[in-house]
């Protein structure tokens, strides 16, 4: 049985941690239903901190309640694929022109180590493997040094992480990899140089051949059944 990790830490907060991990590694799958006491036994706590967890996913979309107090992972859909792509291909291109204009040796350092430790995802990733794209993709946006945008682009990161492992479902091809290692290395180069033009060409580029944009392809395709 699991136990809170930290004294200070409250029952719902560590709740809401570790459902939360739950959805996001896949470990609980897109649509499925929650068995509330069976979920808090597993996780050492009693169903009213639980609940009061899951009510922190509803907010942030990644959990579905009813009215009987029902719970389950929140489905993927086609309309939220699109519209996650839709606001990234706008968005992210921004925050990369504006790092290239803004950003600070602080920056530079924070994007270059970032880099360092970035690998294309492999077909199952980690958790460590998607943290690693975050921190690439946060320094770019925090380089920016607009507050609002940068907030906005961290709190799609979650969401487009489920729909990143659902794009991942087919696998991609070494040359893909390597397509997308070489676009975090250029975009990195037009941050370093102040190329604002180029570093938002290369995040276009990179959102329309992401896994969010595969997800998005696929979800919107006919049921075979």
């Amino acid at each position: 049985m699991t136990q809170p990790a930290e004294p200070h830490t409250t029952k719902s907060d560590f709740a809401y941690a570790h459902v939360r991990e739950l959805i996001l590694s896949g470990a609980l799958e897109p649509g499925s239903v929650l068995n509330q006491a069976l979920l808090a036994q597993q996780i050492g706590i009693s169903t009213t901190p639980l609940r009061e967890a899951l009510r922190r996913l509803r907010q942030q979309g990644l959990v579905e309640l009813d009215a009987h107090r029902d719970a389950r992972v929140t489905a993927l859909t086609a309309e939220e694929a699109r519209d996650l792509l839709e606001v990234r291909r706008s968005l992210d291109p921004m925050a990369a022109s504006l790092a290239a204009e803004r950003r600070t040796r602080q920056d530079i350092a924070e994007m270059r180590a970032a880099l360092e430790d970035l690998e294309p995802l492999p077909g199952d990733p980690t958790t460590a493997h998607l943290m690693a794209h975050r921190r690439f993709h946060a320094a770019i946006y925090r380089a920016s040094h607009n507050t609002m945008l940068t907030g906005v682009l961290d709190g799609l990161w979650d969401t487009s992480d489920r729909y990143r492992r659902h794009g991942l479902r087919v696998e991609r091809s070494d040359e893909e990899r390597a397509a997308k290692a070489n676009e975090h290395a250029l975009l990195f180069q037009a941050v370093l140089e102040g190329d604002g033009e180029t570093a938002a060409d290369v995040m276009r580029a990179h959102i329309e051949t992401s896994l969010g944009a595969k997800a998005a392809w696929r979800l919107a395709q006919p049921d075979p059944r």
